[in-house]
């Protein structure tokens, strides 16, 4: 269903399109194993052109080359978002915190490690 149809979306850019992808919840509605689906396929659409998605996703989220968080700030009177570009632990944290809810659960940490191994060992074997 849903993941036929972004996997032939993603087949068409491959043969054509601009070298510059954004993705703006291209996941939404999935999870699980096909959320895995869909990071291994933005990777490998990676290789070709320069791939921007937005993901509230783990799983995608792991097999960004660069993983940058959106903070949205709202104090009443103005809203301010923010960017910051996440590695080694505080992606661990990061990954975390979309896992569990919370950055501090060590059995979220353990998955988020997992998961970033896990993306990083794909990747290479591209």
């Amino acid at each position: 269903g849903e993941l036929a149809r972004v996997m032939l979306a993603l087949r068409l850019v491959l043969t054509s399109g601009p070298p510059t992808l954004v993705f703006d919840e291209v996941d939404a509605g999935i999870g699980g194993t096909a959320a895995l689906s869909v990071g291994k396929a933005l990777s490998r659409l990676g290789l070709t052109h320069q791939v921007l998605v937005v993901t509230h996703l783990p799983q995608v989220a792991a097999y960004a080359d660069n993983h940058i968080v959106v903070d949205k700030l709202d104090d009443g009177n103005n809203v301010v978002s923010t960017l910051n570009m996440v590695d080694g632990d505080a992606r661990v944290r990061e990954l975390t915190r979309m896992l569990a809810g919370q950055p501090e659960s060590l059995s979220g940490r353990n998955h988020a490690t997992e998961l970033l191994e896990q993306a990083r060992n794909e990747r290479d074997s591209l």
